[in-house]
């Protein structure tokens, strides 16, 4: 079986593509794909839309006017009340839960080469429902333990999976293949947990396990955001030494790249993403799978893609819980059971694609 390259893309038409110089004797000079930067400012704007009519959806509904005049600290006692403490944090914990998801899955698409190599194929979420498993089924742990040891529980099982695809190396293909089999192993420890849970316990872990967006407040929030303020910025300094990487091993060795450690340091910061927005709102899964591919498709641009990655990741998501909310009538659904349904088409699709074209 061959395995699926991630960068490997039809033949484009030439790009526009500028250079952005700055004065001064600092000389920086940025290179900038105008068809990307659309598709980053489009996702912006669309998220933002998408943001302010979820933040007004509800059972005291709010006009958009309204909403973003409360927001700008002109609302009334009740619409501030309304929309500062109750749903604006739920939807920056979605904004930065989807960002999160979508630049840890194309960090790992990008590192494998592989479309399929995103955190719901490799495991990570279903590590991270292992160590929340753990804190509910065995210490009846409170929402912070929880989110804490989901953090542990993804982090651990990153390292495994490193430790385990390491031969002079990790190389894409084995560590997918690495990754669906410690994917396995943990969902059938995450069954036993289950069943040696009391009926409260388990049902508290289901409704967790689901991955939802309800309930969320600014503890959710801080976390998230000092997260991404850290790991954002060192992962797109090393953007052009996983561009370079894409090209294999030798290559990037050739252009000056040190490989293990570029591939260390994202890997750790994809772990840390994927884990951390796990943390946050469960296992909402197939966001990380289906945010990258999507961006790749509108910029149709080769390479990692972060940025607009980011960007798709944190749309998907708000409208995906504006849809769990609005689109099934009275039953509002958990947001993870939306992106389920959506993320499981979309890969019948993509495995389809993938097989007519003869990469798998």
């Amino acid at each position: 079986m061959r395995t699926a390259h991630a960068s490997r893309v039809p033949a484009l038409p030439a790009r526009r593509i500028r250079s952005v110089r700055t004065g001064g004797g600092l000389g920086w000079s940025v290179r900038l794909d105008i068809r990307a930067f659309g598709v980053v400012v489009l996702l912006l704007v669309a998220a933002g839309v998408a943001s302010v009519v979820l933040i007004g959806t509800g059972d005291f509904p709010i006009p958009a006017g309204d909403v973003l005049k409360t927001l700008a600290g002109d609302g009334s006692a009740s619409q501030e009340f309304i929309v500062n403490d109750l749903r604006l944090p739920r939807v920056l914990v979605g904004l930065l839960v989807g960002a999160s998801l979508g630049l840890g899955g194309a960090l790992f698409q990008s590192i494998s080469r592989n479309p399929l190599g995103s955190p719901d194929v490799l495991g990570l979420g279903q590590g991270s429902t292992a160590g929340a498993l753990i804190m509910i089924v065995l210490y009846s742990g409170s929402a912070t333990e929880v989110a804490i040891g989901a953090l542990v529980g993804g982090l651990v099982t990153g390292l495994a999976i490193y430790l385990l695809a390491w031969k002079r190396g990790v190389h894409g293909y084995r560590l997918v293949l690495v990754g669906i089999g410690v994917s396995a192993i943990v969902t059938a420890v995450n069954g036993y947990l289950l069943t040696k849970a009391d009926i409260v316990d388990a049902a508290r872990a289901v409704v967790w396990m689901t991955g939802s967006l309800n309930g969320r407040d600014w503890a959710q929030v801080w976390p998230l955001l000092i997260m991404c303020a850290v790991l954002v910025p060192v992962v797109l300094g090393n953007a052009r030494g996983l561009r370079m990487m894409e090209m294999g091993d030798d290559v990037s060795y050739a252009l000056g790249v040190s490989v293990e450690r570029t591939r260390l340091l994202l890997m750790a910061a994809a772990v840390l993403l994927t884990a951390g927005a796990t943390a946050a709102a469960g296992p909402v899964g197939f966001v990380a799978l289906t945010a990258p591919q999507l961006a790749r498709r509108l910029t149709r641009s080769p390479g990692p893609n972060l940025v607009p990655s980011m960007c798709m990741g944190a749309t998907l998501l708000i409208v995906a819980d504006w849809a769990s909310q609005r689109a099934f009538g009275a039953d509002q659904l958990p947001v993870g059971v939306v992106t389920g349904v959506l993320g499981g088409v979309y890969l019948l699709w993509l495995l389809v694609t993938e097989r007519k074209a003869g990469r798998i």
